[in-house]
């Protein structure tokens, strides 16, 4: 049988001995070519979660596994079919937009890296930005530069925090549907944190899509878009946010 794309079990991490949990105790199954969005408030462990799941922090108790490889002792095996995004994260600054991509592209021993490379700039539109130097690019530019990097490989396994951060609404649709099309022409399974609602409702509004709400560290609900809003009685995931970070009753239980 086919190893899901995550496992997650009581995974926890307290980044001072006394202090309390960032993630306290997370456990799920994602499956391959699945959706699921981590959604939580500032402080909600989203971030931690993602960082333990690409071997980045280790777990303070529990484990973890992706592509069937456990982090703890083969996370290199796993991290060659993965790769991740964040517009809080910087490529070096001086390097171009291209010499940055030939790097990433060497680490995960793309074949053909200037094909590559070419298509990626074609469809995230960086073309002309190839030989600018990242840190002379505006904050939407290097949104779709650090897509362009997540994407390099051919990734079976995408990690995103707020991946069309800094974009305009037309250029973030765009994205969506690029990172729609990807995961439906290779399988790919997307877990993604996000504070823009909307984006979570569509791209896990997809069969077998899934969304986990997190509060200090904790999984407080966990379903579909459809069902959240159904059980809410509300009309959009940001309403249903705004509940669960009220402390609000569901309504199915009012």
């Amino acid at each position: 049988m086919e190893s899901d794309a995550i496992q997650a079990e009581a995974l926890t991490k307290r980044y001072r001995p006394e202090g309390p949990p960032a993630v306290d105790g997370l456990t799920f199954r994602m499956p391959r070519g699945a959706t699921w969005g981590l959604l939580g408030g500032n402080g909600a462990g989203k971030t931690t979660t993602i960082a333990m799941l690409l071997g980045l922090l280790v777990p303070s108790g529990g484990r973890v596994s992706c592509l069937g490889h456990d982090m703890a002792r083969d996370r290199f095996a796993a991290l060659a079919r993965m790769n991740f995004s964040s517009p809080y994260i910087a490529l070096p600054a001086r390097i171009s937009v291209a010499e940055n991509l030939r790097v990433y592209a060497h680490l995960y021993d793309v074949p053909r890296t200037e094909q590559r490379i070419a298509e990626l700039a074609e469809e995230l539109q960086l073309t002309e930005l190839l030989d600018r130097p990242a840190g002379e690019l505006s904050a939407g530019q290097k949104t779709r530069v650090a897509l362009a990097k997540a994407l390099i490989n051919r990734p079976e396994l995408l990690l995103l925090d707020e991946p069309t951060a800094s974009l305009d609404p037309d250029t973030g649709d765009w994205v969506r549907s690029l990172l729609e099309r990807y995961r439906a022409e290779s399988g790919c399974a997307i877990l993604l944190a996000s504070h823009n609602m909307a984006e979570v409702e569509r791209l896990c509004g997809v069969p077998g899509g899934h969304v986990l709400m997190l509060k200090q560290g904790r999984v407080v609900d966990a379903g579909s878009p459809a069902a959240l809003l159904a059980k809410y009685g509300r009309e959009d995931l940001e309403e249903v946010f705004l509940d669960i970070a009220r402390g609000r009753q569901r309504a199915a239980a009012a």
